[in-house]
Parts: structure tokens; sequence; C-alpha cells
């Protein structure tokens, strides 16, 4: 999987490749199919990846429920994406205070005590 690919075009590409190696005379099984996504898969997914081979079955997951559960997580990722980018978007506003007489009181009093 290239660097900013989802999981939709991974999985087109893979599926090109896999014809055409089945047209060269080279087939593959569905857990060798499933296994190898499983292994392409960039680091950042790995807690998925080590999810999915311990809950499901990987001889009997179907390459489409495999490809469903993935573009989910993808799916949660960008979400999660999105929501830290909007927390870190924060307004700056400038405070104006205008001087009071108790603030001239207070500033004769710091004078009077650096004497």
């Amino acid at each position: 999987m290239h660097d900013n690919e989802n999981i939709s075009d991974m999985f087109t590409r893979f599926t090109t490749i896999v014809n055409s190696l089945k047209n060269l005379g080279k087939s593959y099984s569905n857990q060798e199919l499933v296994r190898k996504i499983l292994r392409c898969l960039p680091r950042n997914w790995t807690p998925k990846v080590t999810a999915i081979e311990e809950a499901k079955d990987l001889s009997t997951l179907p390459l489409e429920q495999l490809l469903g559960s993935l573009m989910t997580h993808e799916t949660t990722m960008k979400n999660h994406e999105h929501m830290d980018v909007k927390k870190k978007k924060t307004i700056a506003l400038k405070a104006l205070r205008e001087k009071s007489e108790s603030d001239e009181d207070d500033d004769i009093v710091l004078i009077s005590k650096q004497f």
C-alpha cells in the first residue's frame, strides 16, 4: 500500500495484480489473498491487523468482508484525524483593560513601598 493511498485504491491495484497472475496460470487461495492484504498494510494499521487476525478465522474470512472491515476502520481513522484538527484550531482574543481609580491607587501603593 502506498503512502496516502486509500483502501479501495489499494484493493483495486491488488485485484488487477491477482487477475493478471491468474491469466499467467498462478492462482491463490482466499486465505493467501487475505494474508497478503494484511501484510501489505502500513505500520499504523498494525492494531487493526492484529485484531482481525485474532478475532477472525483467516481461512474462512471472505475477501469482501475484509475489505469492508478495512474501509470502515479507514473512515474511523479519518474522522478521528478530522476531530483532532478541529480541536487544534483556537482563537486568541486580545484583552483590553481600562485603568480605573483602584488601579491608580495600587500604583501609588507600589511606588510608596519601593521608597
